[in-house]
């Protein structure tokens, strides 16, 4: 993975068929170019089916034969999710795909023609132009079980969202109806508050059910930690309460439905994270990964799901890229602008890794005395973000000499490559 601005460029030739596509939900439009820049064909509009997809390879194929071209490179924007189901089969056939960013087609709409106008005509031809150019990148679509894991961990994402939103509701019921609860049970996803809520949800109830049978059934299921002392307690908090007391019959039913949503996603939630964790360890260097102190097997599978293969990295400063850590400036003449973090690329990586080491230098060794040492070196101190900005850094390397070398993580390498000269007390 190793596509510079010169290599893309060289890869247009006179025998290179460009053709740009501006993706839509039901139908596409296509323009086709030669290497510099002169159109060829009519502009061809087809449909997100796999009729209007074998009409469009025809289409180019005409084209491409009649023109003596002998390659083809089919650029297109990245347009929501729209983009893949053509990507795929253009892939199958062996026709290569290239990206380009929707912010570049919008500030060049208007080289050719001086105007602000946008369609699906002219956003086509800017496409193509712009992968003339050779301001494109190379989409990378993830194969095998990278995209079983890739996908899979999207579908937590999404399962944990939605508990999110689901604990909040439940949250908010009993602020409403039973405000008094959240001081019995200090988590009301606790057994006792769960079978509480499910069976006796509202003061009136808890109140009619009496302290000695609330304690049995919680006793049904739970043997120890909750007896007749809680359950009285219990009981006073119901008496006492100033929750909300109209509309309790639909209230309860509407518990009763957020709560069987929140058996549901949970059910869903840890299944879907055992098969996860299968998938992960079928990966060379994911169980190696997990000897690190402070990385779970989510953090491994949600690294592995967002880089896939990790042979196409030359380099770990490209994963650094693709995570949007890479340092940027803005500097004119003898202004030196402030260094940042580009924050472009897959954000879901880069907040994985960003989220994981606050942690790690919390409970990892290693970790935490780089960052003590980072935040007091006498030299360039750093600000405690910056440094936990450094140490996600630092990770990925590991990571990737894990991966890449299938080697064991070794603690005493990571401090000695860090050279920590100047810290005081750093043993």
């Amino acid at each position: 993975m190793n596509y510079t601005q010169n290599s893309k460029i060289r890869s247009i030739t006179e025998s290179t068929l460009i053709i740009g596509v501006d993706i839509a939900k039901h139908v596409q439009y296509a323009r086709a170019f030669d290497y510099r820049g002169i159109e060829l064909g009519k502009i061809k509009s087809f449909e997100n089916t796999a009729e209007g997809f074998l009409m469009f390879q025809q289409w180019a194929k005409a084209i491409a034969t009649e023109n003596n071209k002998n390659s083809l490179i089919v650029g297109m924007e990245p347009t929501g999710h729209y983009w893949f189901n053509l990507a795929y089969f253009l892939k199958d056939m062996d026709i290569r795909v290239v990206l380009v960013n929707p912010s570049h087609v919008k500030k060049s709409k208007e080289l050719d023609d001086n105007s602000q106008t946008k369609n699906d005509r002219k956003d086509a031809k800017t496409i193509a132009k712009l992968v003339i150019d050779g301001r494109y990148s190379v989409p990378y679509v993830p194969e095998g079980i990278y995209s079983e894991i890739r996908t899979a961990m999207n579908m937590r994402d999404d399962i944990s969202n939605a508990l999110v939103r689901i604990k909040n509701k439940i949250a908010q019921w009993n602020d409403k109806y039973f405000p008094e609860f959240n001081e019995v049970f200090c988590n009301w996803e606790g057994k006792a508050a769960l079978i509480t809520l499910k069976n006796f949800p509202t003061p009136e109830k808890v109140i009619a059910k009496g302290s000695v049978q609330i304690a049995m059934e919680w006793k049904k299921e739970i043997k120890r930690g909750v007896g007749l002392s809680r359950a009285t307690k219990l009981v006073e908090a119901a008496k006492v309460s100033v929750g909300i007391k109209e509309g309790l019959r639909l209230a309860e039913k509407e518990l009763k439905l957020i709560l069987d949503q929140y058996d549901l996603y949970m059910n869903q939630y840890k299944e879907l994270e055992s098969e996860i964790t299968e998938l992960t360890l079928q990966v060379p260097g994911a169980r190696e990964m997990l000897t690190i102190n402070g990385i779970g097997i989510m953090t491994v599978a949600g690294f592995i799901g967002e880089i896939g293969d990790i042979t196409r990295f030359n380099h770990p400063s490209q994963i650094q890229k693709l995570a949007g850590l890479n340092l940027i400036e803005t500097s004119s003449g003898k202004h030196k602008g402030k260094t940042s973090i580009s924050k472009r690329g897959r954000s879901k990586l880069r907040s994985l890794l960003f989220r994981v080491t606050i942690p790690l230098v919390s409970k990892n060794n290693e970790f935490k005395l780089l960052h003590k040492y980072y935040t007091s070196r006498i030299e360039n101190p750093l600000k405690k973000k910056q440094s936990l900005i450094l140490l996600s850094c630092k990770l990925i390397r590991i990571f990737y000499a894990i991966l890449t070398k299938k080697i064991k993580y070794n603690p005493e390498k990571l401090i000695k490559d860090a050279n920590i000269v100047d810290l005081p007390n750093a043993a």
